[in-house]
């Protein structure tokens, strides 16, 4: 059985590097300082870049997680220490439920609350609190948070079940409330393996597309304005690769490895912090 699983790991980890190694190779043909730093131009024009899309994924992917990240690691800390409650099954049960649901119907259902003047209806009830009437970054940031959440829900609570009872009796032992046994010793010790769930939310939503397709459309240009139209790395990877240029090809590539690069950063700087600040 250990050489079973050793084979197994071994087989994953090669695909994985196999994987990058393709996205390398194709996306060094066309890196470069300018391509990171200047907007799409027409194709005939040269020094034709990505920053657009940094900048409008950076800003969305930001927004999701300020929104979804707290939600999610309170809601995962309640599934942990509310065992006896009968709500925790049924929630768990839509958490696990709303992860498994596919990105374009929460595409979709972004659209119809955020974007469409229409709003939402329920029961016949219109409920129209939350639509702009138009596409906007900020709407492409709220489907980003609602595919998070539930990560960082799940993910919040296998950690928080992973810290000793033993360490929760000591802390009441020592006349702690309740509350601040969960938020100030549990949560704490837990925190190393709850930044890593939550960098694997942010990793997920960043390579998103078809729910930004349905809120954020896209644009050629900076903007950073939330309220309005803006671009992201994987709307401007979809329209290159499906392009018949061979050149917006190779500028696919490159937009791929920038992305999976900013990924790879975030998740090595995250790392360090959590790693010397609860450690």
């Amino acid at each position: 059985m250990m050489g079973l699983t050793t084979l197994s790991a071994v087989f994953v980890i090669v695909c994985l590097f196999l994987i990058l190694a393709y996205i390398l190779a194709g996306g060094l043909r066309y890196l470069s300082f300018d391509f990171l730093i200047n907007t799409p131009k027409p194709v005939e024009e040269p020094h034709s870049g990505i920053a657009n899309g940094i900048i409008g994924t950076f800003m969305m992917v930001t927004v999701a997680s300020v929104v979804a990240i707290p939600i999610g690691i309170l809601a995962g800390l309640y599934l942990a220490e509310s065992e006896h409650h009968k709500a925790v099954g049924v929630i768990r049960f839509f958490v696990d439920t709303l992860i498994g649901i596919p990105s374009i119907l929460i595409g979709v259902f972004a659209w119809t609350a955020f974007v469409s003047s229409d709003g939402l209806y329920f029961f016949g009830w219109q409920i129209k609190w939350f639509t702009l009437g138009h596409f906007s970054g900020l709407a492409g940031a709220m489907a980003l948070a609602i595919m998070m959440a539930p990560i960082v829900a799940r993910t919040s609570e296998e950690m928080i079940r992973l810290v000793p009872m033993e360490l929760r009796e000591a802390a009441l032992a020592l006349g702690a409330p309740r509350w601040r046994v969960s938020l100030g010793v549990v949560l704490r010790t837990s925190m190393s393996g709850i930044a890593t769930g939550c960098m694997l939310a942010i990793a997920r939503v960043a390579g998103e597309t078809a729910p930004l397709l349905f809120t954020a459309l896209g644009l050629d240009y900076i903007s950073t304005n939330l309220r309005g139209q803006m671009a992201s790395l994987t709307n401007q990877i979809y329209y290159y690769a499906g392009s018949p240029y061979e050149k917006w090809h190779a500028m696919a590539w490159s937009a791929t490895l920038v992305l999976i690069s900013i990924i790879f950063f975030m998740n090595v700087m995250v790392k360090f912090f959590v790693r010397n600040k609860y450690q």
